[in-house]
């Protein structure tokens, strides 16, 4: 077997020696064009599972690192002139040129080949002459450029500006700083690396780098090799307070922007992708070396695993790509929270600390308890005591979780932070909502959600998006209905809402088949209207551009309908403003191509939604509450902006919304959604911060621990968890008891009352012995890094 490696980083030195040690008689040659002794960066970060496989893999290698490792395990968060400390994470360090000698040298003990100042031949040579080629040369990959077809790469480059740096200040801790200044906000990634140097990276939105001078400094030339001393000196300046007097150290430092690096696939021929020119994850989670690594072990695995080398890229991809992307997307999360920090300047020390941590999404609310107790208590506590005492609507000043403390919608109080999202039963007959209407949302309001919503509503029998839809336009509707909302009241202590909508160019579809897709009716449907004559997809009829009648005729219809929702005896009333329906098409550019004053501008846009949602809020009495959900992205290019969003959001809260239900999605056939765990919470998150109304996140959020999450981050207000509660109708009141819960906000039906309590299973009353003649230490939740002088100092101090 001859391996040829293009590029001498971590990633391919790594591979190199762990293919060498498997298969000592493999021929590897590794091509580095800069010298052994060159490096950039500073220091590198390694998880302690990255660690456990590094050691596994190669003792070696895992034991000279490990005598130099710095370790810590606290994160400060620098914000507003406090330092807030959050323990039990767990860091290991390493500067990156003594992790390139260490890899050097056991590449040299197993006798691999590295030819360094050494410009690699071109990849299709070396793939004709050798039987695997493996590129690991970075995110400006020659080899994955030159294969461009196959891999299909997508290069996103992001929006900030960040400037590797190191200083000789000793970090005790993984630091983030966040300061503020007049142009602008500026953050700092810090952590230390060895006994006397810190990573120190520079981070700034690129509206404050320019208003901060930067931009000047950045155009002037700076050969290869030269840092840009001048933004440095300015950098030292702005963050003085934080570095004491010590110095910013550049290498090669100059403004650049992040680029996420994906491909469709790693592998062309025997040429496969590793490190950075596969993939990238922003180094606000972590080390694009630690990933590298992780790669090249997995595919020395393969390699000698599988019977020939094709069978072990197909079984390295299959293996690394789904853990990659799982990092990616946490990262992704990350690097938006950090692009729009700017957006949490309201928010006070502990809520932003918690933020902060949260941000990715990996780390939890319960997981930070598990972690730092103290510091989540802390939180917690802090942002209990800057809302409405719990007293005034629960009666009790016990501890609460985030998702139990109550919460003020229009004029109503929620007994809590969950709601059940309005869902589609298809169960109804001509419009009627029958026994199964009634069972679900008895069950769900039973089931212990502060708010309960009735689902895809229609105003009028035209804007019914199925046969099985319910709709609220008749006088025998209403009454079944109010049937509905007097059982619930007199059951249970939720608020019962009901959601309406004209589906538009949406309606007169079959109920969704199991993949949820669904089809027109064709002839057996009813006439479509919609902002524009565009067919939902080419299967779809063609609608009708709507009129001023049809306009002023569908107000009518939804300002009646909001009295018979009121006369019914619902608390709450959702305008559904966004997946595709009616009021949907007319918001986004996508689907709204009008030339008329309903067309065009968001303004124009925007006059439709506008005049039915003033028509409704005229009769929906003020006590109650009125929400309006949108689609704040159609997923899609050319539709909706985050800015557009955002003033929709206003405009809408101007004209009487108490509240956002933020969702995403679904205004287009050809949409490309990112899903994921809690995927369209940033976009509640957006609107709550940019424009302080209410918000309601939506979206894959199954789990309790998420939801404290989301409230507790001030990233949405209210959490609607759909699926888990067709899952576990009981989900809120079985988070209660999970959490030792008991009051007034989670409250069990008296006939139910028994089953508070989880039952016995097997072996539950089983109590273990103690087998341990001496219990090991717990490990300390703080844990600063003091270089070896420092520490051997302060222990004579303590002594």
């Amino acid at each position: 077997m001859r391996v040829a490696v293009i590029g001498g980083g971590p990633g391919g030195l790594y591979f190199a020696a762990l293919a060498k040690q498997l298969s000592p008689h493999w021929e590897v040659t590794v091509w580095e064009r800069n010298a052994a002794d060159d490096t950039f960066g500073f220091g590198v970060v390694f998880s302690d599972e990255t660690l456990d496989g590094i050691a596994q893999a190669d003792p070696e290698i895992f034991a000279a690192m490990s005598a130099e490792f710095a370790r810590w395990s606290d994160i400060d968060i620098r914000y507003k002139g406090q330092v807030l400390t959050s323990g039990g994470h767990g860091f290991a360090a390493l500067g990156r040129k003594r992790l390139l000698t260490i890899l050097q040298e056991r590449c040299s003990a197993l006798k691999v080949d590295v030819r360094y100042c050494t410009q690699a031949p071109p990849v299709a040579a070396l793939a004709a002459e050798y039987d695997l080629v493996v590129a690991s040369d970075g995110v400006r990959s020659t080899a994955r450029a030159a294969y461009a077809g196959t891999f299909r790469p997508d290069l996103d480059e992001r929006h900030c500006r960040y400037m590797w740096l190191a200083t000789d200040k000793v970090f005790e801790a993984f630091t983030f700083i966040v300061e503020e200044r007049d142009f602008g906000t500026v953050q700092v990634h810090a952590y230390p690396f060895d006994a006397t140097r810190s990573t120190f990276i520079v981070e700034i939105d690129e509206d404050s780098w320019r208003r901060a001078g930067f931009a000047e400094f950045a155009a002037r030339n700076h050969p290869p090799g030269t840092s840009d001393e001048d933004s440095i000196r300015l950098c030292q300046e702005i963050l003085a307070d934080h570095l004491d007097g010590h110095r910013l150290i550049p290498n090669n430092s100059k403004w650049i922007r992040f680029t996420t690096v994906r491909n469709e696939t790693w592998r062309h021929g025997n040429v496969v992708l590793l490190g950075d020119a596969a993939h990238t994850a922003h180094f606000s989670i972590g080390s694009g070396t630690k990933l590298a690594m992780e790669d090249a072990l997995a595919l020395a695995a393969c390699l000698h695993e599988q019977p020939d080398p094709a069978t072990a890229l197909v079984a390295y991809e299959a293996e690394r790509k789904p853990v990659v992307e799982s990092t990616q997307r946490a990262a992704q999360a990350s690097l938006e929270w950090f692009e729009n920090v700017g957006r949490y300047s309201g928010q006070e020390p502990h809520q932003f600390a918690f933020n902060l941590l949260t941000r990715s999404r990996r780390v939890t609310h319960d997981n930070l308890r598990v972690r730092d107790k103290e510091f989540t208590d802390a939180v917690e506590a802090r942002n209990a005591s800057t809302q409405a005492p719990i007293t005034a609507v629960t009666g009790t000043t016990a501890a609460v979780p985030p998702m139990f403390r109550p919460f003020p919608l229009g004029g109503l109080h929620l007994r809590n932070r969950v709601v059940v999202p309005p869902t589609a039963l298809y169960s109804a007959h001509d419009g009627l909502p029958g026994d199964f209407e009634l069972v679900h949302l008895s069950t769900q309001s039973l089931g212990g959600a502060g708010l309960v919503l009735a689902g895809m509503t229609a105003v009028n029998p035209d804007g019914r998006a199925t046969l099985g839809c319910p709709g609220l336009y008749t006088d025998e509707q209403e009454e079944a209905w109010r049937k509905i909302a007097e059982f619930v009241h007199r059951q249970a202590g939720a608020r019962l809402g009901i959601q309406l909508t004209h589906a538009g160019r949406r309606a007169a579809t079959g109920v969704p088949r199991a993949d949820g897709r669904s089809t027109s009716l064709g002839d057996r449907g009813w006439p479509l209207i919609a902002a524009s004559a565009i067919p939902w997809d080419t299967d779809s009829s063609t609608p009708r551009e709507a009129t001023r009648q049809d306009m002023d005729d569908i107000t009518r219809d939804f300002v009646a309908a909001a009295r018979r929702a009121d006369r019914a005896g619902f608390d709450v009333l959702e305008l559904q403003f966004g997946h595709g329906h009616l009021m949907s098409g007319f918001l986004s550019p996508l689907t709204n191509t009008r030339t008329d004053a309903y067309g065009g501008s968001l303004t124009n846009r925007l006059r439709f939604p506008l005049q039915v949602l003033e028509g409704v809020r005229e009769v929906w009495p003020a006590g109650k509450a009125l929400i309006v959900r949108i689609s704040a992205t159609d997923w899609a290019e050319g539709g909706t902006t985050e800015a557009e969003a955002v003033e929709i959001a206003r405009r809408l809260a101007a004209a009487g919304a108490d509240a956002l239900d933020v969702s995403t999605g679904e205004v287009v056939a050809h949409e490309q959604p990112r899903y994921g765990r809690s995927y369209q919470t940033p976009y509640a998150d957006l609107i709550r911060n940019a424009t302080g109304i209410p918000a309601i996140a939506v979206g894959a959020i199954s789990t309790y621990d998420d939801v404290n999450s989301i409230i507790l981050a001030g990233r949405a207000d209210l959490c609607a968890v759909g699926r888990a509660q067709l899952h576990d109708p009981l989900w809120t009141l079985h988070a209660a008891a999970a959490q030792g819960y008991a009051g007034p906000a989670a409250p069990w039906p008296a006939s139910w009352k028994a089953g508070s309590g989880k039952p016995p299973g097997v072996r539950t009353d089983r109590i273990p012995p103690r087998l341990q003649l001496l219990r090991e230490a717990p490990v300390p939740v703080h844990q600063r890094w003091l270089p070896p002088a420092q520490a051997t100092v302060a222990a004579a101090a303590v002594r």
